[in-house]
């Protein structure tokens, strides 16, 4: 079946060796410290089936760590494979907006991904709204994670009530997927998605033996098309978070919603046809 993974990055060496990822080196003792090639990014979407992969920049106070160009060199080198999603420095309004306005309609991005935990700012911090604006008008959706830091960075950030909540509620036409599932505050994360039509969610940073039993049957039920498969690689590969697919018994409708119907329908155009 169909994969497409809403949530990777193609690591640059500056974002490999953050001492912030210590802790998920201790975790998942694969975390590389080293610059993976792109064949090599490939051939892992490869071994799990995956068609389609969005690559993210990755903008914080120190600077980016993956910056948007070299996701559009990627994405060039691979356009059938690989579709780019932007970032920006959220504490310079005006720049950041014209940086999303050019990825978006020079590199052909398409979404917008800022993670908090990054910037210490919840997403309803008023930063955050000239971006927002920007991608109501653009058309894409805002990414963002959702849930406890896995990083050596504090947490608060990541809760989805009341911070998203309020972002839901200030844009309603804002398209919000919010990555790793929102743990330890995953109810009020199912919450949201049940409570905004534009408000998903992804499975990012979680195998799927992993997903806490709300958030299956979420997936199994009405929720089924509010979820999108999404791994974190390379943090975790896209095979190991499927491995165990096969035992949240989802039925045939819900698992191609979830495993790329879904992302197909919010990102057009990522699939022949779509």
């Amino acid at each position: 079946m169909t994969v497409i993974d809403v949530w990777m990055q193609h690591p640059t060496r500056r974002l490999l060796q953050q001492e912030m990822f210590e802790s998920l080196r201790r975790w998942t003792g694969q975390l590389p410290e080293q610059e993976i090639s792109l064949d090599g990014t490939l051939a892992t979407m490869d071994e799990a089936g995956v068609e389609r992969g969005l690559i993210s920049a990755w903008y914080g106070p120190d600077g980016p760590l993956i910056s948007n160009d070299e996701v559009a060199g990627w994405v060039a080198a691979h356009p059938d494979r690989l579709a780019g999603v932007a970032s920006a420095d959220i504490r310079n309004p005006r720049p950041a907006v014209l940086e999303l306005r050019r990825a978006v309609g020079e590199l052909g991005f398409r979404a917008l991904r800022v993670v908090p935990w990054l910037w210490g700012l919840p997403p309803n911090h008023r930063l955050y709204y000239p971006l927002f604006a920007e991608c109501t008008e653009l058309g894409i959706p805002f990414m963002t994670q959702a849930g406890h830091t896995g990083p050596l960075r504090t947490s608060e950030p990541g809760r989805p009530i009341p911070y998203l909540d309020d972002v839901a509620l200030d844009f309603p036409d804002l398209v919000i997927v919010a990555g790793h599932i929102g743990y330890p505050w995953t109810a009020e994360m199912i919450s949201l998605a049940t409570k905004y039509p534009n408000v998903y969610i992804d499975t990012s940073a979680y195998v799927a033996h992993r997903y806490p039993a709300e958030l299956v049957t979420y997936m199994r039920g009405h929720g089924r098309r509010k979820v999108l498969f999404g791994s974190n690689y390379p943090m975790i590969t896209p095979a190991q978070a499927l491995s165990r697919l096969d035992e949240l018994g989802l039925d045939d409708e819900a698992r191609g919603l979830f495993l790329h119907g879904n992302a197909a329908r919010l990102f057009p155009g990522l699939l022949p046809g779509g």
